[in-house]
């Protein structure tokens, strides 16, 4: 059977700020929104995050979720991802709340501790309606992004249990190694669905000798039992969607990676990145996937098998 290519859109994340892009998703009616257009555009997976109606600050509490996720789930058929991410300075159990309590059919799993560089960002976005904003950029100096061999084996374990399958990020090389940890000792369910997150301070870069490192690291530790895709942080995003794909990867794109449609362009909607990332992936002549071509796919439990109702 000819691949299909799944994308993915990460509708609004923990990394940007309201004041960056006034495009950027916040209150519940705007991730459904974007949530819907994304999908109609050809979005087979949406990956959520939650952000406090008021200041727009990023939160996992459950009940915030719970005003976007049942409407998204009745009126469309995207497989939904929830983040255990969150944001880089939230706990472990603060982060794990809301898949602990919808039991998505896929999850993120970042696969390592890092430094989360996001204080560059001050030097191009300096003016903020909230103190938050500014605070959360300034902390990324001088905290870390917590993954522990613990944490990772404990919401891989609970979600299991569950009956959620994980997209594991993977920031760097040493995060493939991390995961092989968990293949080597039987844990992991195949297909492992693998996102090689590139471009982020603290992690990889994000350009085509680096993709070939990790798609060759890959396939040596997991040879035919993982699927996998690309994240290319900010302006890379399309150019390393490219590559991957050229590669046989899926793709993964949104407001919660890059703010951009164009060199200089603020992305208006989800949308617009998901039809820019769907004709570069026609023009190479490939097949993009519907959400149940995804479940297949990535051999998950199905839509009606979760808590969002």
């Amino acid at each position: 059977m000819k691949k299909k290519v799944i994308i993915s859109c990460a509708v609004t994340g923990a990394i940007h700020t309201p004041s960056m892009s006034e495009h950027l998703p916040v209150t519940a009616d705007e991730v459904i929104e974007h949530s819907l257009e994304a999908h109609k555009a050809g979005a087979a997976i949406l990956h959520l995050h939650a952000r406090d109606e008021n200041d727009g600050h990023p939160t996992q509490d459950p009940a915030e979720f719970q005003k976007f996720l049942p409407t998204i789930h009745k009126e469309c058929d995207a497989v939904i991802n929830i983040t255990t991410g969150g944001g880089p300075q939230m706990t472990v159990e603060e982060r794990m709340k809301p898949c602990m309590h919808f039991k998505p059919e896929v999850a993120s799993l970042n696969m390592g501790s890092m430094n989360f560089g996001l204080f560059p960002m001050m030097k191009r976005h300096n003016q903020f309606q909230h103190q938050w904003e500014k605070d959360m950029l300034e902390r990324s100096k001088h905290t870390l992004f917590k993954n522990t061999f613990e944490d990772i084996e404990n919401i891989m374990t609970l979600g299991y249990e569950n009956g959620t399958r994980f997209e594991f990020e993977c920031y760097d090389v040493g995060h493939l190694y991390n995961l092989h940890y968990y293949h080597r000792e039987g844990m992991l369910k195949a297909p492992y669905f693998i996102q090689f997150v590139m471009g982020i301070m603290g992690g990889i870069g994000a350009d085509s000798d680096n993709l070939l490192h990790m798609k060759k690291t890959a396939d040596k530790l997991f040879g035919e039992d993982y699927q996998w895709s690309v994240v290319g942080a900010g302006a890379t995003q399309m150019r390393i969607n490219a590559t991957g794909a050229a590669l046989g990867s899926h793709v993964r794109v949104g407001l919660e990676d890059s703010l951009w449609d164009g060199p200089g362009n603020l992305a208006k909607k989800n949308a617009d990145q998901v039809k820019r990332v769907r004709e570069i992936l026609e023009g190479l002549s490939l097949e993009v996937a519907t959400s149940d071509e995804a479940r297949e796919i990535l051999g998950l439990k199905g839509k009606d098998n979760t808590n969002i109702n």
